[in-house]
């Protein structure tokens, strides 16, 4: 059997929270999902039970923290362990001024000595939970052929063993969170040798993959896993419905007609529980990417009030109307007859 990491669903703020993770587990059984970065500090003074919260069917399931206080994200770990999730994830390539002005996230790649002392910390309390590191290449005037083998060897030394990169530097001043998502080039090739250097870890990458052609060419370089972010989210049919079949050999791909039957059940769970539909439902707008009518579609789950009384059954009809052309059908179809 396949482990997790094989492929997963990268941590991304205001998109992947449990109502994101509840539809992407409807569509793949076995990819790793993350949640969004909760810092140290707001898992371990706020409200952790509603911060860490989740269905069990999103397993298998990792919590990513943020911080650079190892006490703190120790606590924080502390609490991941105890709410059941299945990998713990320090975060270190993150480069929002959140983040920049907290001196964690990407800052921690200029600090190895500061991330060793952090994933000690989460490893002395994770017991048999996985800890793994994301980062970036490097961080502004790095040179990521001496940074990131630096930065790997500092956590490394600490007892970490599962590595997430993305193939970018990470540029903290004069580009915006968006940017540094497209901005600074990527460099696949640095990451397939820093696995070639590193041979006892687990390396994953991260970074720009547009669908599961690139992704599966990716793994079939020596890495150990892909992790995909916004295709996933924008188009998750072409990027998630296959992922059983292509990544762990599990066939028997979901329908998509039932998918958004669950995620009907779903909605009416949570606004049960006084959830706007639309909390839920924006994380179903790119459902129908690339078919006919799909801005209509996306104007009705993702705009507040957009649903009108009768919720679902909205929904459903507008999914039916998109599910009656073919285009849809073609969209779905492309990534597994390249793949195969």
């Amino acid at each position: 059997m396949y482990p997790p990491y094989r492929f997963s669903v990268a941590p991304m703020m205001d998109c992947t929270d449990r109502h994101c993770r509840y539809f992407h587990r409807l569509l793949s059984r076995h990819a790793l999902l993350y949640t969004e970065m909760l810092t140290a500090q707001a898992v371990v003074f706020g409200n952790a039970d509603r911060l860490l919260k989740y269905a069990p069917e999103e397993h298998p399931l990792a919590l990513q923290l943020g911080g650079s206080d190892p006490e703190l994200l120790g606590r924080a770990a502390q609490l991941g362990v105890e709410a059941g999730f299945d990998e713990i994830n320090l975060n270190a390539g993150c480069p929002s001024p959140r983040v920049r002005h907290g001196s964690f996230g990407a800052v921690l790649m200029t600090m190895p000595k500061v991330a060793g002392d952090c994933v000690e910390a989460i490893l002395d309390v994770a017991g048999n939970i996985p800890v793994s590191v994301k980062c970036r290449i490097g961080v502004d005037d790095q040179n990521p052929e001496v940074a990131l083998p630096e930065f790997i060897e500092a956590v490394r030394a600490r007892g970490v063993n599962h590595i997430i990169v993305h193939a970018r530097k990470a540029l903290l001043s004069g580009l915006s969170p968006k940017q540094n998502r497209t901005v600074p080039p990527l460099d696949y090739d640095l990451v397939v040798r820093t696995k070639e250097r590193f041979q006892d870890l687990v390396i994953c990458i991260n970074g720009g993959i547009p669908d599961l052609v690139q992704a599966r060419k990716l793994l079939d370089r020596g890495l150990d896993g892909v992790m995909v972010g916004r295709a996933a989210y924008s188009r998750p049919l072409p990027t998630l419905l296959d992922v059983d079949e292509l990544f762990f050999d599990s066939p028997g791909k979901r329908n998509i007609g039932e998918v958004v039957d669950e995620m009907c059940h779903y909605l009416l769970r949570q606004h049960g529980n006084g959830i706007p539909y639309h909390q839920v439902s924006r994380h179903m707008s790119g459902l129908f990417f690339g078919a006919p009518h799909a801005r209509a579609w996306r104007r009705l789950v993702s705009e507040p009030g957009a649903l009108s009384d009768r919720g679902v059954e909205t929904i459903r009809e507008a999914a039916r109307k998109c599910l009656d052309t073919r285009p849809l059908e073609h969209a779905v179809a492309s990534a597994s007859a390249v793949c195969t």
